[in-house]
């Protein structure tokens, strides 16, 4: 179970006292901190796994790769990175304190060899040079950029020419039971819920080239593609 759906199944489930509980949870996902952020990584660690291997699938990456994982959370996906690039380099950045510590320790052994490198940064003003990775990923992220017309384009900025920038969700309008998770996102969360154009949109309108949008409907995934040209 993924965590927005976690969050409607407590709201639902629990009348006021799971939507208090709910609420608590909501800060926790937007930005894990202390013991309660920690419990909440190791869940999006294993909730998004099937996700995370789906949305992966629709870019190619070569073994000698050097990619960011932005907003990487608990950093299973960085070890999934990792192992496919194999002879390449996956860095990590997130805002939250709690989320850079437990991505380390997910990602213990590469950290210690220097394959895999997490910071504690922001989306809006990324601590890398200009053209520095064939390819970016965000996960379950982007609903929270502070400013997502912008920091898409700050990403093109440390995107070499050519690589690719990897959109991946469970949450978009349109959805299966969009009526569900509307609410939640928009009022709750108050995170960015686009459409499938409207990710299209905002990709090309930062300057991207050969944007795809790929949905799995059934399970209410979304993927978007976009090259730096």
């Amino acid at each position: 179970m993924t965590t927005t759906l976690m969050l409607i199944v407590g709201i639902l489930g629990g009348g006021i006292a799971g939507f208090l509980v709910t609420a608590r949870g909501v800060r926790q996902c937007r930005k894990p901190s202390d013991r309660a952020g920690r419990a909440v990584l190791h869940r999006m660690n294993l909730s998004h796994a099937e996700l995370t291997t789906w949305g992966l699938s629709h870019v190619q990456i070569a073994p000698g790769f050097t990619i960011l994982d932005v907003g990487c959370g608990g950093g299973r996906t960085i070890e999934r990175l990792a192992s496919i690039a194999s002879e390449g380099k996956v860095y990590g950045i997130d805002y939250s304190e709690e989320s850079v510590a437990v991505a380390r320790e997910t990602n213990h052994a590469e950290v210690q060899r220097g394959r895999v490198d997490i910071r504690q940064g922001t989306v809006s003003q990324l601590p890398f040079a200009d053209e520095s990775f064939d390819l970016v990923v965000a996960v379950e992220t982007h609903y929270y950029w502070p400013d997502l017309p912008r920091d898409v384009r700050e990403v093109s900025r440390v995107l070499k020419r050519g690589g690719a920038f990897l959109l991946v969700a469970e949450a978009y309008r349109g959805r299966k039971n969009d009526w569900l998770y509307r609410p939640v996102m928009r009022l709750l969360l108050r995170a960015a819920y686009l459409s499938v154009e409207e990710h299209r949109q905002l990709l090309e309108n930062a300057g991207y080239r050969d944007v795809e949008i790929i949905e799995e409907h059934s399970r209410g995934w979304i993927c978007a593609v976009g090259h730096k040209p």
